[in-house]
């Protein structure tokens, strides 16, 4: 039975799957406004900072006031309706709620959240992934433990790519690379929340009347989010990664299957079976006609003559050699797809992409030369970046994990380029984050340096 016709039968038997949403910020609200037009789906509150913002957002994507009118989750348990508020964790902890949708963009409070979900017996899709990059191992393991379900956000570009590597293997394809699209040039590393407008082709007037929140679009900008993704995909499918980060080929998506080899046959790739992400730029900074920029791809090969006869016969777009060919999406909805993880964990208790092991980290790089005593404001921010490296580079390291590097203070000078270690920081050793990540670097470590590393 499709997801549909299952999410048909639970609304016509009266029994919903019963939604916590925390974080009603832009992308909460893409999926809020595809909940009125989901069956068999009752959003039961939403924990939001601020509440007004979130009765805005609501109001904004098109909710009749009283559906979100419940002034108790005991009334909108009645009612049907939806309550909204500031304390999550009665959300998370009411009986009645089946899967919790994390979406605070707050990988910090991320981790709290899910961990909390978790020992309630909920399942969770973790729109944040900035907190999956640097704990998602043990974050799976813990809901695995808990009987639950942990997901990456069916939309986002992780899950989306998790899911055509999913679709190759299943078709008995080996898959030889995979990743999304992005609009990059190498100086962008260095780019801040002053700079972020001219490399979009935005004024900041422009900005400013859209509400555009400079340092989230700088994440991208600055490469830190599609390490962070990259990373998740590693992580959730076993593929790996470049020795010392992306290397951004420039492709058109016909080029796609051409650049995505390994370097003995003309491509990029190290080896077969990494991540990687296409540039939507040319080295000197002309747009490339038909790119990728908004999509994902996943490359696979043709191993015997056979499949590559099949690949000619039905004109499928390959490299010259007719060996590798690149199926992809274009696009991607972001919020708008995300109930299609709700209904995945809810209804069949599969994840549409979730960390298998620790192959990949993203690890903090300085934007410029940094000094003793100053504070790091984390992905997007002013000082550092995310670099994607192997799990096992930055455990060698004793890398700084981005999602980590917001509000800690450096306690030696950092030069521009230069990967933080823990060394550098003073880190809030208290948060739950903090102790979760040093746990899977301990239990997730590849067994060399697992045994370099001193007891705890």
């Amino acid at each position: 039975m499709s997801l549909y016709a299952k999410l048909q039968q639970r609304a016509a038997e009266g029994r919903p799957i019963r939604v916590a949403l925390i974080g009603a910020g832009k992308f909460g609200s893409m999926y809020l406004a595809q909940i009125p037009r989901t069956p068999g789906v009752h959003l039961l509150g939403i924990a939001d900072l601020s509440p007004e913002a979130a009765r805005a957002n609501l109001a904004r994507v098109g909710w009749e006031p009283q559906r979100s009118a419940a002034s108790s989750l005991a009334d909108a348990l009645k009612h049907g309706s939806t309550h909204i508020g500031e304390d999550w964790r009665a959300l998370v902890s009411h009986p009645a709620v089946d899967v919790v949708v994390e979406c605070t963009g707050h990988p910090i409070a991320a981790v709290e959240h899910c961990l909390a979900a978790f020992a309630q017996g909920k399942h969770v899709v973790n729109v944040t992934v900035e907190a999956d990059a640097f704990c998602g191992p043990l974050l799976a393991r813990r809901a695995a433990e808990a009987g639950v379900v942990y997901s990456l956000a069916f939309g986002d570009q992780p899950a989306l790519i998790c899911d055509l590597v999913d679709w190759a293997r299943s078709c008995g394809f080996p898959v030889v690379a995979a990743g999304r699209g992005h609009k990059w040039l190498p100086h962008f590393s260095q780019s801040t929340p002053d700079t972020v407008w001219g490399f979009y082709g935005l004024s900041p007037e422009q900005a400013a009347r859209g509400g555009l929140n400079p340092k989230m679009f700088n994440s991208f900008l600055d490469g830190s989010k599609p390490s962070i993704e990259s990373s998740a995909v590693s992580n959730a499918t076993g593929l790996g990664v470049p020795s010392n980060g992306l290397l951004y080929p420039p492709a058109s998506v016909e080029d796609i299957p051409f650049v995505t080899r390994p370097k003995s046959e003309g491509g990029v790739l190290e080896r077969k079976g990494m991540v990687e992400v296409i540039s939507s730029l040319e080295a000197d900074g002309r747009k490339i006609p038909y790119d990728i920029r908004m999509g994902v791809w996943v490359t696979v090969e043709g191993e015997t003559e056979y499949i590559r006869n099949c690949f000619e016969e039905y004109n499928a777009h390959t490299d010259p050699s007719g060996r590798y060919f690149t199926l992809y999406k274009r696009w991607h909805l972001i919020g708008l797809e995300v109930g299609l993880s709700v209904a995945s964990v809810a209804l069949r208790g599969e994840a549409t992409g979730a960390a298998i092991g620790w192959n990949a980290d993203v690890v903090a790089t300085a934007k410029r030369d940094l000094r003793a005593g100053e504070v790091l404001d984390g992905e997007g921010g002013y000082t550092v970046w995310g670099k994607l490296l192997p799990a096992a580079t930055s455990q060698r390291l004793g890398g700084l994990p981005l999602g980590l590097a917001h509000g800690i203070t450096l306690v030696r000078p950092v030069r521009q380029g230069q990967s933080l270690s823990w060394d550098d920081v003073a880190v809030d050793t208290a948060t739950e984050a903090y102790r979760l990540r040093r746990e899977m670097e301990k239990l997730f470590a590849p067994a060399r340096e697992r045994a370099a590393m001193p007891s705890p």
